[in-house]
């Protein structure tokens, strides 16, 4: 590349700065009007280059073109103009007067950079043809014909040839042209100029000949041969040569179709990321590294993003970029750019800042330092785009990962997490966690529905949260089942406090339901708070310990070693029954039978299965402290198969001993009802079994329905409709009434044993029993009496129309053998 000095006069010290940065490999010199543009070409004689803006104060522009003109001195000068202006007129005038090459505002510096150095090469050519004349003595011709740049010199009037035209093509210029001379000489350059050029140039070259201009430079295309197109820098002047007179004007062409393919290139980039900058939601910028991040460029997208119009913010005309950043984010703000600079890493940084009317948004800056070839850094460029919404969005759903989203309390999940990160931190010294258990809120559901137990639901958590404090965290961790974590507590004293201010505040609350409230308490040490399920499977216990403790609507338990000792034999259950459910026998599950009496008869109608399990370790374990284990394992679904499988081959003894009108009644839970394959399942095994479904009764509790009523009637129903009988158990201690059991799809009804134990106490004419069987028969359904254990209540119950009794005034639970032993005694007398 050929050094050259560039003089650049121009009053704008944006533009001034902006081509001296692009054309730092040259020599240049600046001046901001024509006074001192005069003077510097005074002072310098080695200037090759003068790019002149023709609005000039003190001076017009053209008055410096005037005066470069009239001075032989100037005569080597390339004089390039820049202007806003886009009449025809001011770029003749220019070119008249000396100019050779004319190029509007704004500046596209990558074309500017390529004009110059064509230009340059220009010069290099003139200076090389000068320095070879002069050494070598070349002639014309041997410049002719070597020359690196497209010539033709022409003595003709016309665009188009004629015989009498004298024309010389160089074989450059018919190389770039892609056609010899001859056809050049027969065509003619109006004729193979790209006819959107066409009108400019005849224009120029009439001035040409006219006189008007002295010589004109432009950009112009022509056409080949194919029909392609080549993009050429032409310059066309006079040419007068004093030893051959007939050629009087001479066209330089430099092709530059890869220049301007490549400015094309960047036109789109350029529309394209005009395109990207309109859309961005938010702003690009280039500040310098200084201490308040000057900013020396920022897209339009400032206004919308900040309020504030781009150019307040240029060089903190107005306020800098970080008054606009939060106080509180500006200290790590400039930490996390002064370490992307440092480590030379991308910028990635989430902040929030103020705008102009005064609303908070969240910004993601994104961007990287610019550096020089020797390694110093200019400043830092980037994007900071608006990502309010985005950090919307993500509160929201960290809210709602973290809340239930019926009560709005933390869940589970943050509990856990809350638990793991104190264990982790040792913060607080004394910490405890208290339960509000309503299991017993199914009940409930069950009868009044499930908007009303969701809002009673809603109400009780609203009155829990006015208990809350910075030291005393409330979430509804499980379904019915609400929890307080207490940091630094004073003791079992205070513990005890709160507890009994929560049981008064139910108590008031479910005044009107009158359902068990359990409010369990684990205090937290260092011995269990590492496992955090451990202390929330102890809590759950706790709280389902409490549930009528002391006969109290709201009981309050304490976890203690007695809880413990019972988690313990409840683990060794949970393994024995695991034990069971997989192995091919029975293990240590067995069944009992208690007889039910037909009271009319006075014969057994039917034998009541009754699960019994025994263990190595603890021995004969009750029904009430291993069905719950079961249910709530889901244990109860293998273990369930088993005791009917043995309830069936009880019915085959009796069928192998005479007895084939005698039932067996079999317990189901609704854990077994819920299942789909239940009804299928159960009558795979009446037909494997060889028994028929009329000998079979089905107990539920009327608990069952709170699960999933609709689901519970329909399965009911199918059985019912294969012949096999439907019972509820334990009847008149549920939420169930008469006027719903006649939707239920059942045959009978027992009536739970505290029902006959009254009959003991009371005056026959203050019992409802009566009623209850008289309304069961009335709704089509048989009844039997539990826990008859007295000929009175025996009587009463004949007298009142009871169809059957069961208890121990017929028998006790009895043994396979013994079963059937007294049914044959029984039954025959």
């Amino acid at each position: 590349m050929m050094s050259a000095k560039i003089l650049v006069v121009d009053d704008s010290a944006s533009d001034r700065f902006i081509i001296e940065r692009m054309l730092r490999e040259y020599d240049i010199l600046t001046a901001c009007d024509g006074i001192g543009a005069m003077q510097q070409i005074d002072d310098h004689d080695d200037i090759d280059i003068v790019i002149l803006d023709l609005n000039m104060p003190k001076m017009d522009g053209f008055e410096v073109l005037e005066a470069l003109k009239s001075n032989d001195r100037y005569k080597g000068l390339r004089t390039i103009i820049l202007t806003n202006y886009d009449e025809l007129d001011n770029e003749i005038e220019g070119l008249r007067l000396g100019a050779v090459d004319y190029i509007r505002k704004p500046v596209n510096m990558d074309s500017l950079k390529a004009r110059i150095e064509i230009h340059v090469e220009l010069l290099r050519i003139q200076q090389l043809l000068e320095q070879k004349l002069y050494e070598q003595g070349l002639t014309f011709e041997t410049i002719f014909q070597q020359a690196p740049i497209g010539i033709a010199i022409s003595h003709g009037s016309e665009p188009s040839n004629s015989k009498n035209a004298v024309t010389r093509f160089n074989p450059m210029f018919e190389q770039i042209t892609g056609r010899t001379k001859d056809e050049l000489m027969e065509l003619g350059w109006a004729k193979i100029t790209y006819p959107d050029d066409l009108d400019k140039d005849l224009a120029n070259f009439k001035k040409l000949q006219s006189g008007e201009l002295s010589s004109y430079s432009m950009e112009k295309r022509y056409v080949k041969p194919d029909g392609s197109i080549v993009w050429v820098q032409m310059t066309v002047a006079p040419l007068v040569i004093s030893n051959d007179s007939r050629y009087n004007h001479i066209c330089l062409a430099q092709e530059i179709t890869r220049r301007k393919e490549m400015e094309a290139d960047l036109l789109e980039s350029e529309r394209s990321k005009s395109v990207l900058l309109s859309h961005l939601p938010g702003l690009a910028y280039r500040c310098k590294c200084d201490v308040q991040w000057t900013m020396e460029y920022v897209s339009a997208g400032c206004s919308k993003l900040t309020g504030y119009p781009p150019e307040s913010l240029i060089s903190n005309k107005d306020l800098a970029f970080d008054d606009l950043v939060a106080p509180e984010y500006r200290e790590s703000l400039w930490r996390e750019r002064e370490k992307a600079i440092a480590k030379r890493m991308p910028l990635n940084y989430e902040y929030q800042i103020i705008t102009a009317e005064g609303e908070r948004k969240w910004v993601l800056e994104m961007g990287e330092g610019v550096f020089t070839e020797t390694g110093e850094v200019e400043g830092l460029e980037g994007i900071i785009i608006d990502i309010t919404s985005r950090k919307r969005s993500e509160d929201e759903l960290k809210y709602a990962s973290e809340h239930d989203r019926w009560t709005d309390l933390y869940n589970l999940s943050y509990l856990e997490g809350v638990l793991k990160r104190d264990s982790k931190n040792r913060k607080a010294s004394r910490r405890a966690l208290i339960s509000v258990n309503l299991s017993n809120m199914q009940l409930v559901t069950a009868t009044y529905g499930f908007h009303y137990s969701q809002e009673l639901t809603r109400n009780v958590a609203e009155s829990l949260s006015r208990y809350c404090t910075d030291s005393l965290l409330l979430s509804y961790a499980y379904e019915n089942l609400f929890v307080f974590y207490l940091r630094n507590h004073e003791g079992k004293a205070s513990l005890n406090e709160i507890s009994e201010a929560i049981a008064h505040t139910l108590t008031s609350l479910f005044e009107v339901e009158r359902i068990g409230v359990g409010v369990g308490v684990v205090e937290i040490n260092r011995d269990n708070d590492s496992d955090v399920d451990q202390l929330m499977k102890r809590l759950l216990i706790t709280s389902e310990k409490a549930i009528n403790v002391n006969e109290r609507n709201v009981g309050i338990r304490f976890y203690d070693e007695e809880i413990e000792m019972q988690i313990t034999r409840e683990l060794e259950i949970d393994r024995e029954l695991s034990r069971i459910a997989v192995s091919e026998d029975d293990g240590g599950l067995f069944l009992q039978y208690q007889p039910i009496l037909c009271l009319k008869s006075n014969l057994i109608r039917c034998f009541e299965a009754l699960s019994r399990l025994r263990t190595d370790k603890l021995g004969l374990v009750p029904p009430l402290e291993f069905i719950p284990v079961a249910e709530k394992t889901k244990l109860i679904i293998p273990i369930g198969r088993k005791v009917m499988n043995q309830a069936f081959r009880f019915l085959n003894e009796l069928k192998k001993n005479g007895f084939s009108d005698i039932g067996v009644s079999i317990n189901v839970s609704a854990v077994q009802l819920l299942r789909s394959d239940f009804v299928d399942d159960l009558f795979k095994m009446i037909s494997e079994a060889r028994v028929s479904p009329e000998n079979i009764c089905l107990e539920i509790t009327e608990s069952v329905f709170a699960s999933n009523y609709e689901e519970i009637n329909r399965t009911l129903g199918k059985l019912k409709d294969n012949g096999i009988h439907i019972a509820i158990d334990d009847f008149g201690t549920g939420y169930s009434s008469l006027a719903m059991e006649q939707e239920l799809n059942v045959n009978c009804l027992k009536i739970d044993k505290s029902f006959v134990d009254g009959l003991m106490h009371l005056r026959a004419e203050d019992t409802i029993t009566c009623d209850i069987i008289s309304m069961a028969h009335k709704l089509g359904h048989y009844v039997t009496a539990e826990g008859v254990e007295h000929e009175e209540q025996r009587q009463y119950l004949l007298s009142c129309g009871c169809d059957e009794i069961q208890g121990y005034l017929v028998a006790r639970p009895l043994d396979k053998e013994a079963a059937i032993e007294f049914l044959k005694i029984h039954n025959h007398q």
